[in-house]
């Protein structure tokens, strides 16, 4: 459908905010994941009350609109399928407020994550959601996915650190959800409705978050071990010992082999699975908890075990871990990045599963992530080159999905299911769950022009 002169009219009522560009409609077509389509104009909204002028129009006049954040995704919840507008709140970075005795910041949604942790840090507070792209991704595309981290493990994923939020609705209408408190009942939790809602229902232009006391001192331990099963048998004698760790990460040979490469770690090369294990707190107790940690570990028989002490030392360690992705693109394959997530119990299931995945389906996978949690990155690693790959790829992904649920598992943890996990959206939710989205949808969204063609 051809919306030009419409848009041209609303180009009219907020000059500087709408383009119609070629080249900027192609810069907006698109995320991380491999759908293109290009809108017909892009909105980069000052404030609430532009947002709220666009939607109003593109509601009377039936206009798709495709919000998204100031970083990028990896699902293609960002592809402006049926073009129309794709509204992005990059202009909106604003830290309106942190504020150390109510332990609550405000922000607009483009505050990029990591730049909005150092700030809080640098008055002892602690925002402790951290997904492994923070340095490109910000605050509002977090909470439309429910970002998770490493640190979730002991703190919790993005939600649980949203108190309130600033949302438009389709209609126009700005509603403040929610609030600063740390303990609300007050009616419905409405503002955990649009948490990982991936902008299906509204667009969130503001949010009060919690903050927490940063915690004064980190250790952690990296250890190589010769098998995958020795890894996950130390990291459940850590949990049946009594410690919540606020991180535990888990990698395969591939991964490492891939990482080693790239960083040029020599302690990586020949090592068959790799933990970390973080602990953080007082510092004289967190030092003896690490080492009795570092005990446990040890029965298992590693291959080595590197400690670091202190927020420097702790984040050398993870700087190899945020180097497992590029390292993995740097194979020359493609890369599939699939965030499942399985109970606790079935960690090492999966791990063997994926052995078996890549010997019937003949692709290499490629296994890391948030072990502690069970949110493990299952990558398939595919040469598009080769004849039937893709028809491969296709077969390994649906044999990857249908283990997973039925093991009592999730198709995503951290990146949404966008248009890279739809096929697989009625294998996961119930009719009856459905019906309820739909319902949900259909009662803020009547017209269905926020980001049309997803899973709802």
């Amino acid at each position: 459908m051809n919306f030009s002169r419409q848009l041209h009219q609303l180009k009219k009522k907020l000059p500087g905010e709408i383009f119609l560009q070629p080249a900027t409609l192609a810069k907006y077509a698109g995320d991380k994941w491999f759908a293109v389509h290009q809108p017909d104009a892009v909105a980069l909204p000052r404030s609430a009350q532009s947002v709220s002028k666009i939607l109003r129009f593109a509601s009377q006049h039936k206009i798709p609109v495709t919000p998204r954040g100031a970083g990028h995704g990896y699902v293609g919840g960002c592809v402006p399928m049926h073009g129309g507008i794709a509204l992005s709140t990059e202009r909106m970075g604003k830290i309106l407020e942190i504020n150390a005795k109510d332990f609550v910041a405000v922000v607009q949604p483009a505050v990029n994550t990591a730049e909005f942790q150092a700030r809080v840090e640098r008055q002892k507070l602690f925002y402790p959601p951290d997904p492994a792209s923070r340095a490109n991704n910000s605050l509002g595309g977090n909470i439309a996915t429910n970002a998770g981290g490493p640190r979730c493990l002991k703190y919790g994923v993005t939600r649980d650190y949203v108190l309130g939020l600033e949302v438009v609705l389709t209609n126009g209408d700005i509603v403040k959800l929610g609030g600063r408190t740390h303990k609300n009942k007050t009616g419905f939790d409405l503002h955990r409705l649009f948490v990982g809602s991936e902008g299906l229902l509204g667009v969130i232009t503001g949010a009060t978050l919690k903050l927490i006391p940063l915690p004064p001192f980190r250790a952690n331990l990296a250890v190589g071990f010769s098998s995958m099963s020795a890894a996950v048998r130390a990291l459940q004698s850590i949990f049946a010992a009594g410690f919540l760790p606020c991180a535990a990460e888990l990698a395969d040979e591939f991964t490492l082999a891939a990482a080693a490469k790239r960083t040029k770690s020599k302690r990586l090369l020949g090592c068959k699975a790799h933990l970390i294990v973080e602990l953080d707190g007082q510092e004289n107790s967190v030092r003896p908890e690490i080492a009795a940690v570092e005990k446990i570990v040890r029965k298992q028989k590693p291959l080595f075990v590197e400690r670091g002490f202190g927020a420097e030392q702790c984040e050398a360690v993870w700087q190899i871990r945020r180097e497992f992705s590029y390292a993995l693109r740097d194979t020359g394959l493609t890369k599939l990045n699939e965030d499942v997530v399985v109970p606790r119990g079935k960690l090492e299931a999966l791990f063997k599963f994926a052995a078996q995945l890549q010997k019937k389906h003949g692709l290499q996978l490629a296994c890391f992530g948030h072990a502690g949690d069970g949110n493990i990155h299952t990558n398939v690693m595919v040469d598009y080159t080769q004849p039937g790959a893709k028809a491969r790829s296709k077969k390994c992904l649906d044999d990857l999905f249908s283990w997973v649920i039925a093991s009592g598992g999730s198709i995503t943890g951290e990146h949404g299911i966008g248009l890279a996990k739809k096929r697989w959206w009625p294998q996961a939710v119930s009719p009856e769950s459905r019906e309820l989205h739909r319902v949900v949808k259909a009662a803020l969204d009547p017209h269905g022009i926020l980001n049309p063609g997803k899973f709802v």
